[in-house]
């Protein structure tokens, strides 16, 4: 898998705003602040990697860029998401049904805050500099063909 600094920067950006709503969302929950911490430590390494993965396969998608794209990567990060949530929130509490409580409330909140996301770095340019310039150089190459 080739290394990307817009996805890397991506990978991090959400990251900072899905651990802020995971910590908050988990020590309310179960009213333990350690809880909050320790479940957010956790998911800054498990859900770094497979947001970075679920960039990496999303950038080779077909899928014309336009809130469909938005909407269908919105659902599919947060399966795999919640589902890390659920374990790792299950595996820290002892409680299937923490576990659960706090997979189920972050499905809305984190949709909301992915998709905003999502919209913000789809108008940003960052580390697309070289898919820009292929595209110009294409275009040149057909005017220049007719």
């Amino acid at each position: 898998m080739k290394f990307s600094k817009r996805h890397l920067a991506k990978t991090i950006t959400w990251r900072i705003l899905g651990t802020l709503d995971t910590f908050l969302l988990s020590w309310f929950i179960s009213n333990d602040i350690s809880v909050g911490v320790q479940i957010g430590v956790f998911e800054l390494v498990t859900k770094m990697i497979l947001y970075y993965v679920h960039e990496r396969l999303w950038f080779k998608s077909t899928i014309k860029s336009s809130n469909r794209r938005h909407i269908l990567k919105t659902f599919s990060w947060r399966g795999i998401g919640t589902l890390d949530t659920v374990i790792l929130s299950w595996i820290i509490t002892g409680n299937p049904l923490t576990g659960l409580k706090i997979g189920g409330s972050e499905v809305i909140t984190k949709m909301i805050l992915y998709y905003g996301h999502e919209k913000v770095w789809y108008r940003i340019n960052y580390g697309l500099d070289q898919r820009q310039r292929k595209k110009r150089l294409e275009k040149l190459k057909k005017t220049r063909e007719l």
